[in-house]
């Protein structure tokens, strides 16, 4: 063949090729698709083609009380339509965690006080001057002066490894719970019986390399801790955690999250162990327990009695029936990316009628008891 006829054949193909490739792109902007080698993990949705049961649960087999939530309602239109859900989907209370002091505090409890049998307000902790000698008898003061107002319970407290911050109005860096400054405020928790919620670290994989490895990437990399490296880590956190709750053995202490452990629940369950003021609520780490669950299965009937439902991922009834599957099914390979945005799929726990009723009700029933004694 003749060079000008190969030119012109060459030519003649990646003509068509660019056609090609062109109607191609054009589809999958129109399709909202994409080839693999264009795909972006962010925008991976997988969804199961497995024909398997598929178990609707619109309202929870037992009586709740969730143990976590927040201030979500902001006006008292906002905080009726809550309650309408809460009757819809089975929750009898929720424990409304504020992290507020002061006038805030105060502010966010008369919102919620037309339905004093369904919310239980929480405050938090003032850490106002806990960097400057003489700290403790003013944040003990406000303590007081919130459990007047009507707060039962403290938290959420915070410390992801560099202080205590979610509290306001002022973030305690570099103060952790395990610090002697904080005992005055602990022991005045186990004097007037206000149970402590304190989230401890974050889950493992936000401490691994964000790398082809860590099978949390997507979720991790949005909470990343390992480019921290002035934070103290995973293990020193759970140690920390470990010897305030011995130390304050008085004190009800409420792990949230499962105490951060989900990547290894027999630490946590060493805790329960060796700390009888330790309960763990089970909030917001459905997708990191619901991916193991036959080993989850049986650390909730080992510990049944030390741990509570909660939720800390908003109001809709979708919400509340997803984590309902999750522990009342026998369901397999499904997820909730609208909820959890790693992506391995999920199993329902199946839990027993047992189990179910400590965890939805009576063990937080039994915290609450406690609390509301005078």
């Amino acid at each position: 063949m003749r060079p000008n006829k190969i030119n012109r054949t060459l030519q003649y193909s990646l003509g068509l090729f660019l056609i090609c490739m062109a109607g191609t792109v054009g589809l999958s902007q129109e399709t909202g698709t994409s080839g693999p080698n264009e795909l972006l993990l962010k925008d991976y949705r997988p969804q199961s083609i497995y024909q398997i049961p598929q178990t609707s649960v619109t309202r929870a087999r037992f009586p709740i009380i969730d143990m976590h939530t927040h201030p979500y309602a902001k006006t008292p239109a906002q905080v009726a339509d809550w309650v309408k859900t809460m009757d819809a989907v089975g929750i009898d209370k929720c424990i409304v965690l504020t992290y507020a002091t002061g006038t805030d505090f105060d502010a966010i409890y008369a919102q919620y006080a037309a339905f004093p049998e369904r919310f239980d307000v929480w405050c938090g902790f003032d850490y106002t001057g806990y960097d400057q000698a003489g700290f403790g008898p003013a944040a003990v003061k406000e303590l007081q002066r919130c459990y007047r107002v009507g707060a039962r319970g403290v938290g959420e407290l915070g410390d992801k490894g560099k202080g205590l911050f979610y509290c306001k109005p002022t973030k305690a860096w570099g103060m952790h719970l395990d610090d002697s400054r904080m005992d005055p405020l602990l022991e005045k928790c186990a004097e007037l019986n206000m149970p402590i919620n304190i989230h401890v670290a974050d889950p493992k994989w936000m401490y691994e390399p964000m790398d082809a490895t860590n099978d949390g990437l997507m979720n991790a990399y949005k909470w990343r801790l390992d480019n921290q490296l002035d934070a103290i880590g995973h293990t020193g956190m759970i140690t920390i955690l470990e010897r305030a709750v011995k130390r304050h053995p008085k004190t009800t202490f409420i792990a949230c999250h499962f105490a951060n452990c989900s990547h290894d629940l027999n630490r946590l369950g060493r805790l329960f162990d060796e700390c009888p003021n330790l309960y763990a609520d089970i909030s917001a780490r459905y997708a990191e327990t619901a991916s193991i669950p036959r080993f989850t299965a049986k650390f909730y009937e080992r510990y049944q009695d030390r741990l509570v439902y909660g939720t800390d991922m908003g109001v809709s009834k979708k919400m509340y029936q997803t984590t309902f599957r999750i522990l009342e099914t026998a369901d397999e390979h499904f997820y909730a990316q609208d909820y959890f945005t790693y992506h391995w799929p999920l199993h329902g726990l199946d839990l027993n009628d047992q189990i179910l009723k400590k965890v939805y009700q009576t063990n937080a029933a039994r915290i609450l008891a406690h609390s509301n004694s005078e």
